[in-house]
């Protein structure tokens, strides 16, 4: 039988590891984390997404053009969703780097909330903290994603260039939500 101070020792060099490989997180933008605002149905949220702007984070450093897209995967696993995050380093002429990953819906949370795995069995939190209404084509306009620990924060639209109005809408409700928007960086994405 391991002991209490085997475990967490053996639990703080898995989360020692799993730091060296993803970086370092970057500082608390929000020290109070907000639960998700409104239900998500999955099929308006699958797509792609560009995103707007985040909390720089070590794994995502000096990437422009960010991308996402969210499909249903063909597996009768529990992770249900594939997701693929692509960018490019320093400069939208940079090279393009691209990560596929898994999500599943965590029960009990109006699917607002998610687990995510890019790397193996680890899973990190995905909360979509607000989202906006659903278009013509179904699909939701605008979402705000976050975690508990208030350190990774992602605001995705589905233009690559949203307008002033979504821009500025974006920025207000961010704060509404208690985050720092001088941690914010946003990111450059191509002309359409």
């Amino acid at each position: 039988m391991i002991s209490r101070k085997h475990f967490a020792c053996a639990v703080a060099l898995v989360t020692l590891t799993l730091a060296g490989c993803v970086g370092a997180p970057g500082p608390i933008g929000n020290s109070a984390v907000p639960e998700p605002a409104k239900p998500v149905s999955l099929d308006a949220y699958l797509g792609t997404w560009y995103e707007y702007g985040r909390y720089e984070a070590s794994f995502q450093k000096d990437c422009e053009g960010v991308m996402a897209q969210y499909s249903l995967r063909k597996t009768n696993s529990d992770a249900k969703i594939r997701v693929i995050n692509s960018c490019y380093k320093g400069s939208l002429e940079g090279e393009f780097k691209q990560s596929t990953g898994k999500a599943k819906l965590v029960d009990g949370s109006d699917g607002a909330k998610l687990k995510v795995s890019f790397f193996g069995p680890f899973y990190g939190d995905y909360w979509v903290l607000d989202r906006g209404q659903k278009g013509e084509d179904g699909l939701y306009n605008w979402s705000i994603v976050g975690e508990p620990s208030g350190r990774y924060l992602w605001m995705l639209t589905r233009t690559a260039q949203p307008d002033a109005d979504l821009s500025s809408a974006l920025e207000q409700r961010v704060k509404e939500l208690g985050y720092d928007w001088s941690l914010v960086r946003l990111t450059k994405q191509p002309a359409q």
